[in-house]
């Protein structure tokens, strides 16, 4: 069968037992009986099968269980647990991350995220990746159990019974652990506040909520790939007297205003589409390439691993940036301008933006660093044919981009006609979500040699 392999052109120790898994077959079951033996036999490296007669290459399984997962993941995290856009991020990179570690643990290929632990040869590693999928969303989100042990039946299901199953579903579970405790005391949920106090130029609560800064935590939570929350946060952004503040404010007062603006049409329904929630665009889009281009289970649990823990470490430096320089949004800067210092902003008190402000300072654009370091990893992994096709709920239309450069530009330019971000919060996120795309695939998730 012809299949497209992705091509990168240019990082382990044990983990406690899982926690007992539901008894969903007369696989799972007898995993259960045999208990901590069978997670060992998942530890066996494939040097140690290498001694026996020649065999006939292992087939490598289709990545529908990988698409099957991201999905459930989805189900989870945004239906089930309502978690905030940006943070999801987090969450599905545990996942990824997991799910990689157990199917190339096995199938080979690329070398392991933060572990050097084989699974035997002849492991499925369909039934690898269901299990770490399940264990980890099992253990972050237990409320969701009924739908979790639904889809680890159904995967399972579709897998014969028997040893490779069994070992399969093992090295999944240890796959998962590691993860679990990697993630450790990561600071997630940590007490952190924005206490900036409001004057002029500091972010303060906005309409239509007035709520609190969403998440301030994530500003603080130990990077999947990066050294720490900081090692790549910008500098400050301009200076309310500034010409690059002053040219942002004219720019925004006037195309991001909610009625009598300057946008064309194409640039409203550009602003509209990119206020959807972008981490579930994005799993669905790269579930999208995944079937279009027929990867494998190898192969696709690349592209999702590397492009989730890039985009968890986007999230996690946007939101050091945004604590720690706590910039206005553009709706209190319009509302508030006699205030600013700046001869060259005139207030309007009752501007309003095409979409309403998320909860969180402006300064850098969260969706712009995911968007770029999602583009970065793609472009790396394709070739530079990135084949994006994206869709929105909010505007019911779907996009295809073929140029990492194309869609930067456009989600640039969409959330300034959305009144939301001022440009070079834009630019500036653009910059940094690229540089965390590199990163990523030049630390981790690299060919074997």
């Amino acid at each position: 069968m012809a299949q497209k392999q992705l091509n990168d052109r240019h990082g382990s120790s044990a983990a406690p037992g899982p926690r007992t898994a539901p008894h969903l077959s007369r696989t799972v079951r007898r995993t259960l009986v045999v208990g901590l033996t069978v997670l060992a036999l998942g530890a066996v490296p494939w040097a140690s099968q290498a001694a026996g007669a020649p065999r006939a290459p292992k087939s490598v399984p289709g990545a529908g269980v990988i698409d099957d997962w991201s999905r459930t993941a989805v189900d989870v995290v945004q239906t089930d647990a309502k978690r905030p856009g940006a943070e999801q991020f987090l969450w599905y990179g545990f996942v990824d991350a997991a799910v990689y570690n157990a199917v190339v643990g096995i199938e080979g290929r690329y070398a392991e995220y933060k572990w050097d632990v084989r699974g035997p040869r002849h492991a499925s590693s369909e039934a690898a990746a269901a299990a770490a999928a399940h264990r980890i969303l099992l253990t972050y989100f237990p409320a969701s159990q009924a739908r979790v042990d639904a889809a680890y039946t159904a995967s399972l299901g579709k897998i014969p019974d028997g040893k490779a199953e069994d070992d399969g579903v093992a090295f999944g579970e240890k796959a998962a652990a590691h993860i679990v405790r990697l993630r450790e005391g990561d600071g997630r949920g940590a007490p952190v506040t924005f206490d900036k106090p409001p004057a002029p130029g500091v972010w303060r609560p906005t309409l239509p909520a007035n709520a609190p800064m969403i998440d301030p935590w994530l500003a603080k939570v130990r990077p999947m790939v990066l050294r720490s929350s900081d090692q790549l946060r910008p500098g400050p952004p301009p200076a309310l007297t500034s010409k690059a503040y002053t040219r942002d404010f004219a720019e925004i007062k006037v195309m991001g205003v909610r009625t009598g603006s300057g946008r064309t049409d194409a640039q409203t329904e550009t602003g509209r589409f990119f206020g959807d929630v972008l981490p579930v665009q994005f799993q669905a889009a790269y579930r999208g390439y995944v079937e279009r281009h027929g990867l494998d289970i190898v192969d696709a649990a690349r592209l999702f691993a590397a492009t989730g823990t890039a985009t968890a470490d986007a999230s996690i430096t946007a939101w050091n940036t945004k604590l720690t320089y706590g910039q206005w949004r553009p709706i209190t800067a319009v509302r508030l301008a006699d205030t600013d210092g700046n001869p060259a902003t005139t207030a309007d008190p009752d501007w309003l933006p095409l979409l309403d402000t998320p909860a969180y300072p402006d300064y850098m654009s969260g969706h712009c660093t995911n968007d770029a370091a999602t583009m970065k990893v793609l472009s790396r992994l394709t070739g530079g044919d990135i084949d994006f096709r994206v869709s929105s709920a909010v505007t019911g239309t779907t996009r295809t981009y073929t140029s990492a450069a194309d869609y930067n530009r456009d989600v640039i330019n969409a959330r300034v006609w959305a009144g939301i971000h001022f440009r070079t919060s834009d630019i500036v996120a653009n910059r940094v979500g690229t540089r965390i795309g590199a990163w990523t695939l030049d630390h981790y998730f690299k060919p074997l040699r």
